[in-house]
């Protein structure tokens, strides 16, 4: 099991009145499944993605990563586990806008301490596989918003994470540009990628094998996608 989750709850203090973002999730995945988490704003969803990618820590509940507990690392731990073993792509790309497409997506394998040539290498790899490997060194703002995106999901790759999370990643995005990075993923999926796409899209999440739909902080029962 790849993502065993029990129990999550996770409270934020606003002035006088606690907001209780979850209450008590479960969730488990398995390694090469691809799982859509769908609901409608402020339900919620966003918010289990930050503490399954470890951008968030629970206020109670336990968390493991591929038999890892996540609750009990530090700081650094959990920077070093983001860093090695997550790929994040996000609705607003997060892109360099000074640094080429190679650059972007190599910045992360190069904090990790992979030499340049190395980097080069990989992240060509990892272009190619999204089909830019032809962009290389052109800059973000000479790309389309499906192109981005793409470079996006090419920087999540690169360094061989064990688990791709995905917040919205169609949602700057026309709907024939949409499709074609949902179908990016169901490829990613086929080749045993583990994905966990988060949307507000009800057709969207259709696209996954299996999708959990989100209320007030608390899953429904888990809906099978059509195949």
């Amino acid at each position: 099991m790849l993502i065993q989750a029990e129990g999550i709850t996770r409270l934020y203090r606003r002035g006088p009145s606690d907001v209780q973002a979850l209450r008590g999730v479960d969730v488990a995945i398995e390694r090469g499944e691809f799982v859509a988490i769908t609901g409608r704003s402020g339900s919620g969803k966003s918010t289990l993605m930050h503490v399954l990618g470890c951008l968030d820590r629970p206020t109670s509940g336990s968390y493991r990563l591929d038999g890892v507990d996540v609750a009990g690392l530090g700081d650094r731990a959990l920077s070093r586990l983001r860093s090695e073993r997550i790929g994040f792509v996000f609705q607003t790309f997060h892109l360099l806008p000074q640094a080429s497409v190679l650059d972007n997506v190599a910045l992360p394998f190069l904090y990790r301490g992979g030499s340049k040539r190395q980097a080069r290498a990989t992240c060509t790899a990892a272009l190619e596989r999204v089909g830019l490997n032809h962009r290389l060194d052109h800059l973000p703002n000479e790309l389309s918003g499906g192109e981005m995106q793409r470079v996006a999901i090419a920087r999540a790759l690169a360094g061989g994470p064990d688990l791709i999370l995905a917040d919205e990643p169609t949602g700057n995005l026309d709907h024939g540009t949409g499709l074609s990075i949902l179908e990016l993923f169901e490829s990613l999926a086929t080749d045993g990628a583990t994905l966990v796409l988060v949307t507000h899209d009800a057709d969207v999440a259709a696209r996954a094998q299996r999708k959990f739909e989100m209320q007030d902080g608390r899953f429904g029962t888990p809906i099978e996608a059509a195949p």
